[in-house]
């Protein structure tokens, strides 16, 4: 392997901090305000340790941990750590190695783990591991496995990067032997997972700062299929044209290993190789997918999704061969995923404003805004507003051609500034993506503040109008047109907008 990262990267000897699963153990989270590093502080809180943290912001998760018990210091200081007195440190990849929690920690000789191998140890607690990979997709598949598998009765303990309705939280702590997580590839997160069945969705060009070329994203790809233990059962999509390259790199890497994986494909029954679950007969119905599924030849029945999407099918495909795997029925399968309203932040619909419809969705990728959009023009309207936040100033340069040609047919494509809470070099701007949309012949608008946006749409929209909020924080504005509060309650499907007198 040729990467740097790849080649730097350090295994934890996992087996050596076993002991800070132990029940009354102090943990201290750096960064625990985040929507994973929070979810990992209940998780811990709920298997018994003595859990605290720190953020420099107070995010809306905060008060969610107060509630709870856990104490949430602010500002960062090394006397955080002086008075709770941990016996390890927990923080989140944003969190600069100077950070004075940090230092106090490495001062007194006390374990300090990257939110990744933190929950890879928790991830060894338990016998079945269902880890979600790949670029796109890893929320809302692992929200559906988890409705599938809360209904199939195997009460899984659940760790998402997004919030769900059903779990009032991001996590969910199960008294069965399974767990099911997202398995991300930033900084190479996921090579620290354990699992017993794993899925990789798809393949992208993302994380352009760590992963310069598509070579390294496949090499990436490649060192994670080469942790699973033997036996380990990797699912996989038939569709997705670098699978070969992928597989040939694990192949020349370490030959024959492949034949020690349980290896089982999703996809469409016209791909190679075949798929042995394969989506069939396709449509929509008001906007909604409807398809039948075989299982290794076997007609297994029709499935309708209350979310939209072509992506989203292939997404369900991949939930139901997970938890097929797992012990789950098709048919629980069926019943669990026609109730599925969504992950937060996944094509969530947030509500209405002068009678148009409002969508927030987490899409930061020039694939998953061409999957999103896709999937709204499903939906019945009368104008289509597509309004996307790059999220990090690298990916936004890194993938700007890609920006352009996701957006630039767009009748009203709209550019709000970069969100970026992690880099420093901001010498690029949306600003850039907007120019080239209309040296293209586009019509692309560009904002450099949330309020502004917001304002344009409130003087703009009118009934029938459809609007999509792609990104990090330009999501609030959908929260704040329709007036929504809580993310837990008044949440409603496409389903239910379109049944809306």
């Amino acid at each position: 392997m040729t990467n740097k990262l790849i080649e730097n990267y350090q295994d934890l000897d996992f087996a050596q901090f076993s002991y800070l699963m132990a029940p009354q153990t102090r943990i201290f989270f750096v960064g625990i305000g985040g929507i994973s590093m929070s979810g990992l502080a209940e998780l811990a809180q709920d298997q018994g340790l003595v859990v605290a943290g720190s953020d420099s912001a107070r995010g809306y998760r905060i008060g969610d941990l107060e509630k709870r018990g856990i104490p949430v210091y602010s500002p960062q200081a090394a006397t955080n750590i002086e008075d709770f007195k941990p016996q390890a440190v927990v923080y989140s990849a944003a969190i600069p190695w100077d950070n004075p929690e940090l230092v106090k920690a490495r001062e007194l000789g006390l374990p300090c783990l990257e939110r990744s191998k933190w929950l890879g140890l928790v991830n060894r607690t338990y016998p079945q591991v269902i880890n979600v990979a790949g670029t796109n997709g890893k929320s809302t598949t692992t929200a559906m496995c988890s409705y599938i598998l809360l209904d199939a009765g195997l009460d899984p303990t659940i760790h998402l990067g997004a919030e769900l309705d059903r779990l009032q939280s991001t996590v969910r702590t199960g008294r069965g032997e399974l767990m099911v997580s997202e398995a991300c590839e930033f900084n190479l997160s996921f090579y620290a997972f354990y699992s017993t069945i794993t899925a990789i969705l798809n393949l992208g060009h993302d994380h352009v700062d760590i992963f310069p070329k598509m070579d390294d994203v496949i090499e990436a790809f490649a060192g994670y299929i080469l942790r699973q233990a033997e036996g380990t059962k990797l699912v996989l999509p038939s569709f997705d044209p670098h699978i070969p390259d992928l597989l040939v790199q694990v192949e020349t890497l370490r030959p024959g290993w492949l034949d020690r994986l349980q290896i089982f494909y999703f996809g469409y029954p016209e791909d190679t190789p075949s798929p042995d679950l394969a989506i069939c007969d396709l449509h929509y119905e008001e906007g909604l997918p409807v398809f039948r599924l075989t299982y290794q030849g076997e007609n297994v029945g029709d499935f309708r999704l209350a979310i939209p999407g072509r992506f989203n099918v292939e997404n369900a495909a991949a939930a139901i061969l997970l938890c097929k795997l797992a012990g789950a029925s098709f048919e629980t399968a069926r019943k669990s995923l026609a109730n599925f309203k969504g992950a937060e932040g996944r094509f969530t619909i947030a509500g209405h404003y002068q009678g148009a419809l409002l969508v927030n969705d987490y899409a930061h990728h020039p694939d998953s805004i061409r999957a999103t959009l896709a999937a709204a023009e499903e939906i019945p309207h009368e104008r289509i507003f597509a309004c996307f936040q790059p999220i990090t100033y690298s990916r936004a340069k890194g993938l700007f051609t890609e920006f352009v040609e996701a957006l630039k047919d767009q009748t009203h494509p709209i550019l709000l500034e970069v969100f970026d809470d992690r880099e420093k070099d901001r010498s690029f701007s949306s600003a850039h993506i907007a120019e080239e949309i209309n040296k293209q012949g586009g019509s692309a608008l560009f904002f450099a503040h949330k309020e502004d946006l917001e304002n344009y749409l409130r003087a703009e929209l009118s009934p029938g109008d459809l609007v999509i909020l792609m990104g990090q924080d330009i999501r609030q504005i959908g929260d704040s047109l329709a007036n929504r509060h809580d993310h837990f309650h008044h949440h409603q499907g496409l389903a239910d907008e379109q049944n809306q007198p």
